[in-house]
């Protein structure tokens, strides 16, 4: 069944080229740990969660330091991501004041990143859905 875009929902956050993904992992990642995925410290990897999902985005230019997505890398920007913010005060994990459109858009997050980036772990304690 096709969405209001036209597009199967499959389709619909595809990548243009084909990404080849290694099997999730479900290791628990500390918060201070993810902290210090930010693309600034030399030896970690890059990494932002989503709804407790850990995503490694190392190598993706558009989240190094300097770069627009760079205000979600190390963190768990629900809010953020749910209200299409790139304001810093935004990149929390509490999404709960999200409208039902806005926690829609955070779940069409989650899946564009699923369809691109390795699945390194997960937080100790995610958020209500």
């Amino acid at each position: 069944m096709a969405d209001s875009t036209g597009e199967q929902p499959k389709e619909r956050f595809a990548p243009k080229q084909t990404v080849e993904l290694a099997p999730p992992k479900d290791d628990i990642i500390a918060p201070d740990y993810l902290s210090k995925c930010d693309g600034t410290n030399e030896g970690f990897p890059t990494l932002v969660a989503i709804k407790g999902v850990v995503f490694d985005v190392s190598g993706k230019d558009t989240y190094a330091p300097g770069k627009s997505y760079h205000v979600f890398a190390g963190k768990e920007p629900n809010r953020a991501l749910g209200l299409s913010s790139l304001k810093p005060e935004d990149c929390v994990s509490d999404f709960s004041d999200l409208s039902d459109k806005e926690r829609q858009t955070l779940d069409d997050w989650h899946t564009f990143f699923s369809k691109r980036y390795n699945i390194v772990g997960r937080l100790p304690a995610s958020p209500a859905l």
